[in-house]
């Protein structure tokens, strides 16, 4: 199975998709690139029928990408969404996965004018999150960033109140969806994770 994953429209090669069965693509930017983007996928999606289209929608683009992108070889997804949601879409197809998902379409009934412009993080909190998402405990990242517990706690709390998380099962929850894992780097990490977890199985 071939997979591509594109961030940018301009990106996207005839002979690349003449030669691969998934499409991962992100959409976002502003109203006036967004429709660009939607109309030259609408393009592509017609003439590349054998390809099975994935997108990654942001909240404020859920009604564009469902006027423009709704279409059987087509699955919209969340930003947001865990990891296994975007692999079971990936490996399950798009006859059998829900067509648009169900984190996208509670974002959408939340009401998709609004803006969408999440917290970013310091440098510091995305190292603090990045290390407890490999497994550390505040004692090892202090000891490691020769840094005090109290500071570490500051930074995993301050990251926590950025991204409107009040639980440490909701930052986990983050750390492990497609947004937090490419925000923090972790994406590479969790691929090897699951290779060695199916040659363990094989």
């Amino acid at each position: 199975m071939g997979l591509l994953h594109f961030i940018d429209v301009k990106n996207i090669g005839s002979s690349e998709l003449m030669q691969t069965s998934v499409v991962i693509a992100e959409l976002g930017g502003d109203e006036q690139k967004l429709a660009r983007e939607c109309e030259v996928y609408y393009s592509l999606i017609t003439r590349f029928r054998e390809v099975h289209w994935i997108f990654l929608v942001p909240r404020v683009c859920f009604a564009r990408a469902v006027e423009w992108l709704m279409r059987p070889e087509t699955t919209l997804l969340s930003t947001c969404e865990s990891i296994e949601a975007v692999a079971d879409a990936i490996f399950l197809g798009s006859q059998k996965v829900d067509r648009i998902s169900h984190s996208l379409l509670a974002a959408g009934r939340e009401g998709s004018n609004d803006e969408e412009n999440p917290p970013l993080l310091t440098a510091s909190e995305k190292q603090v999150l990045r290390l407890l998402g490999k497994g550390w405990g505040i004692n090892q990242i202090a000891q490691l960033l020769k840094k005090s517990n109290k500071t570490i706690s500051a930074q995993k709390h301050s990251a926590m109140r950025r991204l409107s998380l009040k639980t440490n099962a909701e930052m986990y929850g983050w750390i492990n969806s497609f947004q937090g894992l490419k925000e923090l780097n972790l994406l590479s990490m969790h691929r090897e994770s699951q290779q060695w977890n199916n040659l363990a199985i094989n």
